[in-house]
């Protein structure tokens, strides 16, 4: 059985380095790549997470582990792409319009991606229409928004009543988050799902899409 103490270990103190050095000696033993992600990056990144829900650890230190989990995922890419490795599904994400804060945004699509998911990141002050865009230009499971910012907080309700008005409501699971915002306000608007932080974003998106761990 394969030990990936040391490889979540480095991880979590966002040794990039050492991170690439495991994967290739993994990948040299023949080690499955999805095993090497699964068993390796995303419970490594699984306890960054955890760490940062308790306030264990802070932001710096979740972007260097996300830094190091991301050149061992390049890595495995090829790999996970000849073996027919499925993804958990695909999250499109994005600060809504009139807000152009990204760092709490860019951390919680980084955790997305140490869980599994394909992330499409649409940036900043996004607008309603760009958000139904995206759904309706692929297979995105989950429509993700966040707002720093009360004044920006309507266009959360605006682009759930356009894909409403759409019939685009069974085609898309929406979440929301951000510091103004409450699971009150996500009930209020009808939003699917609400997280007050990013590894609660990657539980709510799993518990969404009915995904199980084993």
């Amino acid at each position: 059985m394969t030990d990936f103490s040391q490889l979540k270990e480095d991880l979590f103190f966002g040794k990039r380095d050492k991170v690439i050095e495991y994967v290739t000696k993994y990948l040299k033993a023949d080690v499955p790549a999805e095993k090497i992600l699964n068993d390796g990056l995303i419970k490594g990144m699984d306890a960054v997470g955890e760490k940062f829900k308790s306030n264990l650890i802070f932001i710096p230190e979740v972007l260097i582990a996300a830094k190091a989990m991301h050149a061992g995922m390049d890595m495995l890419q090829p790999y996970l792409v000849k073996s027919g490795f499925k993804k958990k599904g695909t999250i499109a994400i994005g600060t809504v319009k009139g807000d152009l804060h990204d760092i709490g945004k860019n951390i919680v699509a980084m955790m997305f991606k140490g869980a599994g998911f394909e992330v499409i990141d649409l940036g900043i002050d996004v607008s309603p229409q760009r958000f139904i865009e995206a759904v309706n230009n692929g297979q995105v499971d989950v429509l993700a928004m966040s707002s720093l910012l009360t004044t920006s907080m309507p266009f959360m309700q605006q682009t759930i009543a356009e894909l409403k008005s759409k019939g685009l409501t069974n085609k898309v699971k929406t979440m929301i988050g951000g510091a103004p915002v409450t699971q009150e306000y996500a009930s209020k608007i009808g939003a699917d799902g609400y997280s007050r932080d990013a590894s609660g974003a990657v539980d709510k998106a799993k518990e969404l899409m009915q995904i199980r761990e084993g």
